[in-house]
């Protein structure tokens, strides 16, 4: 099997040795995307619902450029920095995925990078 790397411009390029995402067969296996504006790089401005927002925006760059849409996706898992704001990352996230709810992990993690409150990754079937 050969795998495919996917890669798009509207959302932030990789920042290490990794691909924004791979496909393999039918499956897309998304990195976790953090909240970076992609033209800029820098974290959007914001509390963790803004913050949750451009995550999810990044990744549903990804799956537009995989020919996919967040009805595709299976599973996600979210890396939250206080799981006190579980409620705000919820909201936005239900907003995103409407109706297709994928089985899902949430892990509150001691650090992100840039010290952003959240970080989406994702696995979708083609």
């Amino acid at each position: 099997m050969t795998n495919k790397v996917i890669h798009t411009d509207n959302a932030p390029a990789a920042i290490g040795p990794y691909s924004q995402a791979v496909k393999a067969g039918n499956l897309l296996f998304v990195s976790g995307q953090v909240p970076f504006v992609p033209e800029t790089m820098e974290i959007v401005e914001g509390d963790v619902k803004a913050q949750t927002a451009q995550s999810l925006k990044n990744l549903q760059a990804i799956l537009k450029e995989a020919g996919a849409d967040f009805s595709n996706v299976v599973k996600t898992t979210v890396f939250i920095k206080d799981m006190n704001e579980f409620a705000q990352i919820n909201e936005v996230y239900a907003e995103y995925f409407g109706e297709n709810k994928p089985a899902r992990a949430c892990v509150e993690v001691a650090r992100l990078p840039r010290d952003v409150k959240v970080e989406i990754e994702l696995i979708a079937v083609l």
